[in-house]
């Protein structure tokens, strides 16, 4: 036999890692019943480690995982589609409970089915479930200690650190550490609002010990710190880890504390009152409800000139004002990020605040990043108030592309207000987004038997059915759109294009010079005009309108990265002069 190369040798080296975490992940809970997903994650990983990986398609799978026969058609039968999403949602699973530490990681990316192997050199952050993002955001889960020492020999000094961190941090009042045991190695880390974890490393005598913070909602870390010892003063450099943690944490535990039992509370049940009834007009999101919330927000503020609550409803008001083609940008600005603004003076410690304000940033100023700091300040300020996990999702998440943890927010969203008929529309637009119309149509159905009046949800399943190439169905939903709010311009444009699209073209020209009729008494945006001209076939006339829809900040310019009905622009150099503008390129 020929001997092998040396260059060969790391190959099966890699190969021999990944066959083990194969079967480690075959072997876990996660996977125990699921013989289909097992067969189905053996396959594509073998024919990947073979070097077949261009050969992964969907008919093969089809034939040789699933049994089906040579006439197999994946266009008429999903059900390698299927078991891919539900292997996908079993990686992460296991990934996020069982797989936490390992340091393989075998992903099956969307779009294909050909896996990934990567490695990660620390533990990942952990992502909480739903029911932790309802939770105080006093409770911590301290994670194990990863060894990097060369020798992998500090197992004991990496237990130490945990439990110093742990008995330091239980004499915090203020802090619930979540229970643990070697075993399990932490209690349920998705269940903690902040997660502390690091690592150990050494070199000859000297050990550098590495903490992190991280946000439970969001993932993201919000501290770190080093701390440097020696092999002699173990003692020492546990105690002193513990201690900068608890400096860390204890300050913003009882400031926190402290600031809710300072915060005003409004005694005028009068305006307590004014004030709730106009949010439940805010959430009809109609042009009615939404004017009528302006009224009432602002006898509220009659009431009580130094409520906090109404000022941040009356920026929600004039943002969706404005985001719905109902008012003009000139008028809806400056009141929306005044009253945001006087929200957040008014009283810092307000999620409602936050929230306005994180929306004014994200779809008038197009400042991403301060949108989402003052979206996840809003989340732990309340981790209860549902439109801030909403608003993070819509307004800031699916602009940037990040199509699952938008999912994950309105879920929450959806859990803390389970008959929110716009929190509903809204999910069944992320799997717009996300390009699964099947699951988005069936959302849809969901929010029309939540609410059978709700015009946005029957836009929405006109989009979806338009993007299918379901005219007919979609002219329908739309119709019906416009006999439950007969003055909205979104509707007219959303039937337009339709039109457009479906070669009605007399028609379609009759919905634009309705438009313009009603743009002389009021309001319309420019996308209503782009969409249509779009749509026509005049891609010159459709860009003037989206530029001049740049300039208005139109609401639907921040989910162009996302947002299918695009599609048809997305080589045009001018598409990508306005996502650089959006900031979404």
């Amino acid at each position: 036999m020929a001997s092998q190369s040396p260059a060969a040798a790391p190959k099966l080296d890699e190969d021999a890692i990944v066959r083990e975490q194969l079967a480690r992940i075959l072997g876990s809970r996660t996977f125990h019943q699921g013989d289909r997903l097992k067969r189905f994650l053996s396959f594509i990983v073998s024919e990947a480690i073979a070097g077949h990986r261009h050969e992964l398609k969907e008919y093969v799978i089809g034939v040789q995982v699933f049994g089906k026969e040579d006439s197999f058609d994946p266009r008429t039968d999903p059900i390698v589609r299927v078991q891919a999403r539900r292997l996908r949602a079993k990686l992460v699973q296991y990934y996020r409970e069982e797989g936490r530490t390992d340091a393989l990681i075998i992903d099956l990316p969307k779009g294909g089915y050909a896996p990934v192997f990567a490695r990660r050199d620390a533990p990942a952050p952990v992502k909480r479930s739903i029911g932790a993002a309802l939770v105080s955001p006093n409770t911590v889960a301290i994670l194990p200690f990863a060894d990097h020492s060369g020798g992998r020999d500090l197992g004991y000094f990496c237990r130490g650190v945990r439990e110093e961190i742990v008995h330091r941090l239980t004499r915090v009042p203020a802090l619930r550490v979540l229970a643990s045991d070697e075993e399990r190695g932490v209690g349920d880390a998705t269940d903690a609002a902040m997660i502390i974890g690091g690592s150990v490393r050494r070199s000859g005598d000297q050990l550098r010990l590495t903490a992190q913070l991280v946000d439970g909602a969001s993932g993201c870390y919000l501290w770190s710190e080093s701390i440097d010892s020696t092999v002699d003063d173990a003692f020492g450099g546990q105690e002193r880890m513990a201690d900068a943690i608890v400096r860390k944490l204890e300050p913003e535990l009882t400031g926190a504390g402290h600031a809710a039992a300072a915060r005003r509370v409004t005694e005028n049940m009068a305006a307590r009152n004014l004030y709730l009834q106009g949010r439940y007009h805010l959430n009809q999101r109609t042009e009615e409800g939404l004017r009528k919330a302006v009224d009432f927000f602002e006898k509220t503020l009659a009431e009580d000139a130094q409520n906090a609550p109404a000022h941040s409803g009356l920026a929600d008001a004039y943002g969706l004002l404005n985001h719905y083609g109902m008012l003009g940008p000139a008028e809806a600005w400056t009141k929306a990020a005044s009253y945001a603004a006087s929200a957040v003076m008014l009283d810092g410690n307000s999620a409602e605040a936050h929230t306005s304000l994180a929306h004014v940033k994200s779809t008038q100023e197009w400042d991403w990043a301060g949108a989402e700091r003052e979206f996840q300040r809003a989340i732990a300020l309340n981790p209860r108030y549902a439109t801030a996990h909403h608003w993070y999702a819509t307004s800031c998440l699916n602009p940037l592309g990040r199509l699952d943890q938008a999912l994950e927010e309105l879920r929450i969203a959806q859990s803390i207000d389970p008959v929110s008929s716009i929190v509903a529309r809204d999910l069944a637009v992320v799997h717009f987004y996300r390009r699964d119309f099947d699951t988005a149509l069936d959302q849809c159905d969901h929010t029309i038997e939540l609410n059978p009046h709700f015009a946005p949800a029957y836009w929405i399943l006109g989009v979806i059915q338009e993007q299918r190439r379901e005219f007919d169905e979609s002219v329908a939903a739309f119709q019906r759109a416009i006999q439950l709010a007969p003055r909205a311009s979104r509707m007219h444009g959303a039937l337009g294009r339709t039109f457009a699209l479906s070669g009605r073209r007399k028609l379609a020209v009759e919905v634009l010079r309705t438009l313009e009729s009603n743009a002389t008494q009021g309001y319309v945006s420019p996308m209503e005009f782009a969409w249509i001209h779009v749509a026509l076939g005049d891609l010159d006339l459709g860009f003037k309108w989206l530029a001049k829809a740049t300039d208005e900040r139109a609401f639907d310019l921040i989910h162009m990265k996302v947002d299918p009905r695009f599609d048809p622009l997305r080589d045009d150099r001018r598409f990508h002069a306005i996502a650089r503008q959006v900031g979404v390129a």
